[in-house]
């Protein structure tokens, strides 16, 4: 590998995220068990939001906007205003939650700063990607920062020539075999998947990848050995 640039997803990667959207969600699900069970509330939810991600994108202010309009919908717009603002305030909540950084991944981004050009590439609300990378402390780290409206082929190609490289020598980390490996592999890049033990049933990909410029870590460290 002729490795110029290596980007990091940000969520469940470098740092924990869907395990508060999993506890944001069970709230919500106790707020309106009296109108569906928990398990049909958040299938309903989900549906919500996956309608949503063209107008929204991805990220709290669209998962809040989505409660909001998954309440009205499964109770037919007889809601109390009371549980609209507590779901606001559950939205709320979640955008003040810590960030807490993943084992391994300062000492990788030690042992890596120098070597390689180090970019962010996540998806994500600009303000709310912005404040955790600060909270994070480790924005230092990196070259350059790219939120992303989405991670399709197109967005990593406009990436590659903004950071001015071939796709051969970009390598992409993250925890999402659909956003961080399959369109990074399908435009000729380098992917190493590093699997997070929950994720959002949007990123899940049943088949196995099979591919000459593809790594399995089980955790962020084993990148080292692969470089």
């Amino acid at each position: 590998m002729e490795i110029k640039v290596i980007a990091f997803d940000a969520d469940d990667t470098l740092w924990i995220n869907e395990p508060y959207f999993k506890e944001t969600e069970e709230l919500f699900c106790n707020l309106l068990e009296d109108y569906l069970p928990r398990h049909t509330l958040a299938k309903e939810l989900f549906k919500t939001e996956i309608q949503n991600l063209p107008l929204y994108g991805y990220g709290i202010k669209g998962f809040m906007l989505s409660m909001i309009e998954t309440s009205l919908r499964v109770t037919d717009n007889t809601l109390n205003i009371a549980v609209i603002e507590k779901a606001l305030q559950y939205g709320k909540d979640l955008l003040e939650k810590p960030i807490e950084i993943l084992e391994g991944v300062e000492d990788v981004l030690i042992a890596l700063k120098g070597k390689y050009r180090l970019v962010v590439a996540t998806k994500g609300d600009l303000l709310d990607q912005e404040r955790k990378l600060k909270k994070s402390g480790l924005e230092h780290y990196f070259h350059h920062i790219e939120i992303m409206s989405d991670k399709q082929e197109s967005d990593y190609l406009k990436l590659i020539k903004h950071l001015d490289i071939n796709p051969a020598e970009f390598l992409m980390m993250g925890n999402s075999l659909k956003s961080d490996v399959l369109p990074v592999l399908a435009i000729g890049g380098h992917a190493v998947h590093i699997p997070y033990h929950t994720t959002w049933a949007h990123e899940t990909v049943e088949h196995k990848v099979e591919h000459v410029n593809f790594k399995q870590a089980h955790h962020m460290n084993e990148v080292l050995g692969y470089l």
